[in-house]
């Protein structure tokens, strides 16, 4: 079984502090912050808190493998804001690894659902998810996630930007 180094998530996904702006929902008619050029941006650290992978071949990296992960996650002042929870399912094997995450981010008044294809999962490469939608606050939640590895040891943290339009 191939070593877990880090997962990818939203899926998968997080300690040094960054700002966390305050949260608002998206904006969806003309007079709205994103049409006045203030469309709202969270950006988050997040801690994996747990990861396990289920391989399809024991010892190598083959389509159909699943990824289950969770994270904590952090604002500018360390302050636990929320979590990650997420799933990711190998579509494509081998040393150009491709998954497709779905991740779930709980934050206060709301959840904001994603999903995306994430590549370099062995290298720990950026990647960008689409938000799909959310509850509460985030109920007409569009945009897009950033993610950024910052760090594989001790543990595995991620910088998510959250961008809202």
């Amino acid at each position: 079984m191939r070593p877990i180094r880090a997962a990818g998530l939203g899926t998968a996904t997080l300690v040094t502090l960054l700002a966390c702006t305050p949260v608002a929902t998206a904006a969806t008619d003309t007079g709205s912050a994103h049409a006045r050029g203030k469309a709202p941006i969270i950006t988050l650290l997040a801690e994996v808190q747990q990861l396990t992978r289920f391989p399809v071949t024991p010892g190598s990296v083959s389509q159909g493998d699943q990824v289950v992960v969770r994270s904590d996650l952090f604002d500018k002042a360390h302050n636990k804001v929320g979590e990650t929870h997420g799933t990711c399912t190998t579509t494509r094997g081998g040393a150009d690894e491709a998954e497709q995450c779905l991740v779930t981010y709980t934050l206060p008044g709301g959840q904001l659902t994603t999903q995306g294809v994430y590549f370099n999962y062995i290298d720990q490469g950026p990647f960008d998810s689409a938000i799909t939608g959310g509850t509460g606050k985030y109920k007409k939640a569009r945009g897009w996630v950033h993610s950024d590895t910052i760090a594989t040891t001790p543990k595995v943290v991620r910088r998510f930007t959250i961008n809202l339009v």
